[in-house]
């Protein structure tokens, strides 16, 4: 079978561990690399390029419905809502960390941080839970992959830099990490640490591909994309999700939040859920925190954004 993969070191890594985990099973795989949008604008902020929502995903769904590649390996937070119905995740990996960290040369934490400290970001979410944290940061914009943004950081271009510790973990850097974000204050995206396993539905690659599934990992990741869906900001906007069972299984809790783009203003709700009516109930608490502000919130997001790349968008 074919495994579509973007050509970053850490999108490898997560490759080649799909690859792997499928060899134990007895699946042999060959590998695909395929150049997203996401990878070949580096030089502008992510709402800036022009495929918008799925930058790091469009050419390689294009090339499995297209070219017949049967499996594709993503960062699941990349990945749309909105997905081609001739695709299916097909699994989800056993969750990684899903926290932030912060990194800084001298492993200051963010408190410890001068005043008017730059920080370097590509996530709006970060910006804007970065600047109602500490409103005197400075944060500037940092694209590349991984590696790119550790060497800009190590170059003094920044006082320190936000990444997921997910990233880090599969690198084997997590040497590099002195300061893990506090998860209330800094709610991740939806689906951090989360590896996704895309397969070309109708061929044995749905059913291979199902086998390396993580049933746990799979509904929080679902719950996390349900409870933010009626807000309708889409992956730029600053919005925040995680769910995460606990109690012996039988609780889930469930944090979500939207920001202003400065940070200034938020909604937001940390609720326990039943395991057993979850996507009920995650449904429930995504109504309750568009209409209580969050929508309304959402849209404002959207709207900024808008004229930050120069559209002439309608309210």
């Amino acid at each position: 079978m074919i495994i579509g993969t973007r050509g970053s070191r850490l999108a490898l890594v997560q490759t080649r561990k799909v690859a792997a985990l499928l060899k134990e099973k007895g699946i042999e795989t060959d590998e695909q690399i395929i150049k997203t949008d996401g990878d070949r604008f580096t030089d502008r902020p992510l709402y800036q390029v022009s495929t918008g929502v799925g930058a790091f995903v469009r050419e390689l769904d294009d090339a499995m419905v297209a070219d017949g590649i049967e499996i594709a390996v993503h960062s699941m937070k990349d990945l749309p809502t909105a997905r081609p119905p001739e695709l299916i995740t097909a699994a989800v990996l056993p969750r990684d960390s899903p926290y932030d960290v912060l990194l800084t040369p001298e492993g200051l934490t963010i408190d410890e941080l001068p005043k008017n400290a730059v920080i370097g970001t590509s996530s709006m979410r970060r910006r804007a839970q970065l600047l109602r944290y500490r409103g005197d940061l400075v944060i500037e914009e940092l694209r590349g992959n991984i590696d790119t943004r550790l060497r800009k950081l190590e170059e003094g271009q920044y006082d320190g830099i936000i990444l997921a510790e997910a990233g880090l973990e599969r690198m084997g850097w997590t040497d590099r990490v002195r300061t893990r974000l506090d998860i209330d204050m800094f709610c991740p995206s939806p689906n951090q640490g989360t590896v996704a396993v895309v397969a070309l539905a109708g061929t044995p690659a749905v059913k291979a591909v199902s086998l390396l599934n993580d049933e746990m990992s799979q509904i929080e990741t679902k719950i996390e994309r349900l409870v933010v869906r009626d807000l309708e900001g889409g992956c730029t906007t600053p919005i925040g999700s995680y769910a995460k069972f606990e109690q012996n299984g039988t609780k889930i809790r469930v944090r979500a939040e939207v920001l202003s783009c400065d940070g200034t203003k938020s909604i937001k709700v940390d609720e326990k859920i039943s395991a057993g009516n979850w996507e009920k109930e995650a449904e429930a608490l995504g109504k309750f925190l568009a209409d209580s502000g969050g929508k309304l919130l959402a849209e404002e997001a959207v709207c900024h954004i808008r004229e930050l790349k120069g559209e002439k968008g309608t309210n």
